[in-house]
């Protein structure tokens, strides 16, 4: 959701091997936790993650379509061909045109139809490509980048609309950075051998894809290396991942003529009538981005511009085309993911139907696989969790009794979104042809662009989603002041209704926990019970979390993976407060419970260890070395080892459920113990 403020679970899709066992006699399953995977050579007080988890991982074999495996991975897998089933079924069935099920259906089909992608070859892209060929000049130049724009291809302008942060009822326009292929700007100057591959890897894209756009080679060759060498100017006006982190700094509020003074090399007046965005303010989230952009689309030649525009138009849209271009998409992606070959041509469908048809593809699925108990059962946890939660806050001694009753008000107001919508999106001007993919993809876009620029200037719609309801994650939006966990997660082994409390607190409970700790993370803490960017807090209080997070921070950088690369604690210093907060919240929740309280041992263990275990086994993921190399300077989530051992470190109940002592590898002293919330 660009650079808004949208708190996910996992930013990377992160799921292992399933935990369950179940009766090929009955189909009951009989157990929720995988004693097998656990290596009970490793001391829990050494390394919990390692110790519940350990023989799962050097058994486990990524696929060679993955860039990781594990729980999250194996749930996706799961609900793919739940999806698969649904739109196979809506392409053969014969049902009326427009309906839901021709849309579904029929978009699944043109993307599986690969022998007419394959004849049409580039052919689609032709106009755009001689649209680019006919700009003379600069002003020629803003105008087709906008038009692009108002087609749904963004390139250089990055564009939202959203609740305005400090007026949540009120959506507003915002400007953000955009225009590089690489992940972020240091990927452009760093000398290690990874980063130098990544930029390699970005050259040998951009031949590949001029090439087959009909370039010959010693041109293609030559316009790479321009786009490589403008991408690089781009980025020194980009702010870095954990810049971005900072909510306050990403608002910058401004009328259009401070917008034009702040980058005159750009006509907004033009651009925004193009683009049909009609305002007289506008947030410019990053204003450095738009004053350098002004001045590299004046002081660089046109023709190199048009380069830029041409990769990525092309580039943008490989994946709609022949196996040629999304073949060379694939050996850009795998610089990042690792994985050793492609993912098969249906699960890319399924995944784009998903993506561009959520909320008609959700409502199938919802009608299939998830049932009220489930979302009675949800909304029982996430109670729990809000008293829980709240007697946490009542209980600190490190706040004032001023700052703990907003917090309070606050967590109290959470709007919950528990399955799927309450009304569902509609997606009638979207004209589903059954041959030609490329065109569906088109209408798709579209679709997306006018409901995002009817919105400029309009009161929020806070029934909205940000998810579909097939989605394996979950969210916390501070504008919305709600925590979101569609029906996709809601299933083992994050959540099965017969399951015992140890295993869905341990589990589910923990990413309620999270997401109800976002709210009170070191972004989320900023935004008010009304989700709007207001300081709830008296100085005092302030200072003391601010504090607290440091040490936070000093924990997280000492953690290392593959060959000493450490872990960046400012960068996932929101997750790992969440996740910190969310376990602590979850296990008061399952003390709440018959089982909390009780002593019956499950497999040999108590139910505060258990609780522990089916939290830790949730987490457990193999990644390649590529995939954690990219994450780790990206993503604001920790590893999956340090998503349990950092959380269960700073938490006395899992000293005492597992006896770990000084001696200990993850022994903190009590005093030197993250509690926050």
């Amino acid at each position: 959701m660009k650079n808004k403020l949208i708190l996910i679970l996992a930013s990377v899709l992160i799921i292992g091997q399933s935990c369950k066992n179940t009766s090929k006699e009955t189909g009951v399953q009989k157990s929720y936790f995988d004693v097998s995977g656990m290596d009970t050579s490793i001391s829990p007080g050494d390394n919990f993650y390692e110790y519940v988890n350990g023989t799962w991982l050097k058994g486990a074999k990524i696929p060679d379509d993955q860039s990781a495996w594990g729980s999250f991975y194996t749930l996706y897998e799961e609900n793919l061909s739940k999806l698969r089933g649904i739109l196979e079924e809506s392409a053969s069935a014969k049902v009326e045109k427009g309906s839901l099920e021709q849309k579904v259906g029929d978009y699944y089909a043109s993307g599986m139809d690969t022998l007419t992608i394959e004849k049409i070859g580039a052919e689609p892209l032709k106009p755009v490509l001689e649209q680019i060929n006919a700009v003379k000049n600069h002003n020629e130049l803003v105008k087709l980048i906008a038009e692009l724009y108002a087609r749904g291809e963004a390139y250089e302008i990055g564009f939202y609309v959203g609740a305005d942060d400090k007026n949540s009822n009120q959506n507003i326009a915002v400007l953000y950075q955009n225009g590089l292929s690489l992940p972020e700007k240091d990927y452009y100057t760093r000398k290690d051998s990874a980063t130098e591959a990544a930029r390699n890897a970005l050259v040998q894209n951009a031949i590949t894809m001029f090439t087959l756009s009909g370039e010959n080679e010693e041109a293609a060759k030559r316009y790479a290396q321009q786009v490589l060498a403008l991408e690089t100017e781009i980025a020194k006006h980009h702010r870095s991942p954990v810049e971005l982190r900072n909510p306050q700094t990403n608002y910058n509020k401004m009328s259009m003529a401070q917008l034009q003074k702040l980058s005159p090399g750009i006509d907004w007046k033009l651009v925004f009538d193009i683009m049909k965005v009609k305002t007289d303010s506008i947030n410019v989230a990053q204003p450095a981005y738009y004053e350098g952009l002004s001045k590299l689309l004046v002081s660089k030649p046109i023709d190199v511009w048009k380069t830029k525009l041409k990769y990525d138009y092309i580039s943008s849209n490989a994946n709609l085309l022949s196996k040629a271009f999304r073949d060379a998409n694939f050996e850009f992606d795998r610089i990042f993911s690792g994985q050793k070959s492609d993912s098969k041509r249906w699960k890319k469908m399924v995944g784009r139907v998903d993506r561009g048809l959520g909320e008609l593809l959700g409502q199938l699925y919802v009608k299939k696989y998830f049932n009220d108990t489930a979302k009675k059962r949800m909304d029982e946890l996430v109670k729990n969790l809000q008293v829980a939660f709240e007697k946490r806050i009542s209980a600190l001694a490190w706040m004032s009794t001023e700052t703990k009753t907003k917090a309070i008000t606050k967590l109290n107001t959470f709007t919950k979104k528990i399955g799927y919508p309450e009304k569902w999106k509609s997606y009638d001007d979207v004209a589903i042809d059954r041959n030609n993919f490329f065109e569906n993809a088109m209408s798709v876009r579209a679709h997306d662009y006018k409901e995002m620029i009817d919105k400029v200037g309009k009161p929020v719609d806070k029934s909205e989603w940000g998810m579909s309801p097939p989605t394996v994650n979950a969210y916390y939006n501070p504008s919305y002041n709600e925590i979101v966990f569609p029906a996709g997660i809601l299933q083992f082994p994050f959540f099965d209704a017969n399951a015992d409390d140890a295993i869905n607190y341990g589990a589910i409970g923990m990413v309620i926990g999270h997401e109800m700790t976002h709210g009170f993370d070191d972004q989320g803490s900023q935004y008010d019970e009304k989700g709007n960017m207001v300081n709830w807090w008296t100085k005092e209080d302030g200072e003391k979390f601010k504090e607290k997070t440091t040490g936070l921070v000093d924990l997280y950088n000492s953690y290392t993976i593959l060959d000493g690369l450490h872990v960046k604690g400012d960068l996932t210093l929101g997750e790992n407060i969440a996740d910190i907060g969310g376990l602590a919240i979850a296990y008061d929740a399952f003390k709440m419970t018959k089982q909390g309280q009780d002593t019956i041992k499950i497999d040999g263990f108590t139910p505060d260890q258990r609780f522990f275990l089916g939290y830790a086994q949730v987490w457990r993921m193999k990644s390649r070395d590529e995939s954690l190399r990219s994450r780790i300077t990206t993503d604001p989530h920790s590893p999956e080892m340090f998503r349990v051992n950092g959380p269960a470190s700073n938490f006395d109940p899992f000293y005492a459920a597992f006896n770990v002592k000084e001696s200990h590898k993850m022994y903190i002293a009590p005093e030197k113990r993250a509690k926050i919330w």
